[in-house]
């Protein structure tokens, strides 16, 4: 193996690493890993890769609600992508959620329907990176999107949707994407939905240690607040401190 295909495998680990981090939710260490991704990535000459991994970052930016960074970093990932291609694409779905948190919703669902007009013509790119791109991860993004700009109704109904036309083996994702129909549900005044989804999700977390699923799930624990002694969300509550008590 020659050094540049040592260069490339130590990119890619650098990126896995930081997805590691990410997912337990250890947002610093998931950015110290991205940066040697993107660092890294320029000795490898590989174009695709080096926007691959910008695009993360904006996706990074997103969990830690940047209102600044994401936006920024996605554009910056478009410039760097080719042309009408599958990253950038990638890149445009994270800026959508970047300008929801910014509370541009016009801006956030223009971007989200670029991306969902672009996907029959970039399911032919010959990248490997971003092959997971297809119709329900941009659903799940347009509804986290809608979630934060307060359309909980509307975002509860596209989780949902989507959920149940993923495809089998995104189990952590899955759990991921539930604790937002959770959250979604709980600012639509459906707790006892909310605490329904909200266990399945638990029971996602508890299998996989996912720290994304959990940071939801204290959301999701905070948000049923109003409604605690239904016994529904006294059953997802009482689960989740069990749970958590565990952990500790």
């Amino acid at each position: 193996m020659d050094r540049q295909s040592l260069m490339e495998l130590q990119t890619q680990y650098a990126e896995f690493a930081s997805w590691l981090y990410q997912d337990m939710g250890d947002f610093d260490s998931a950015e110290f890993w991205l940066d040697r991704a993107f660092q890294w990535s320029h000795t490898v000459g590989d174009g695709d890769l080096t926007s691959y991994v910008m695009a993360r970052k904006a996706q990074l930016a997103g969990e830690k609600r940047d209102l600044v960074d994401v936006v920024d970093l996605a554009e910056a990932a478009q410039r760097m992508a080719r042309p009408r291609s599958r990253l950038a694409a990638v890149a445009r779905t994270y800026e959508s959620y970047g300008h929801a948190l910014r509370g541009e919703g016009t801006d956030s669902e223009r971007a989200i329907d670029d991306v969902r007009n672009a996907l029959d013509r970039v399911s032919s790119d010959a990248t490997p990176w971003g092959v997971w791109l297809n119709e329900q991860y941009v659903d799940v993004h347009r509804a986290q999107g809608l979630e934060v700009l307060g359309k909980h109704t509307q975002a509860a109904e596209v989780f949902t949707d989507a959920i149940k036309t993923l495809p089998e083996g995104y189990h952590r994702d899955r759990g991921v994407y539930m604790a937002r129909a959770a959250v979604a549900h709980a600012g639509a005044g459906s707790p006892e939905q909310a605490a329904a989804v909200g266990l399945q999700a638990l029971t996602v977390a508890s299998d996989t240690g996912s720290g994304r699923i959990m940071r939801e799930l204290v959301r999701l624990d905070k948000a049923l607040i109003p409604w605690q002694r239904q016994p529904e969300v006294a059953d997802f509550r009482e689960n989740f401190d069990a749970t958590l008590a565990h952990e500790a």
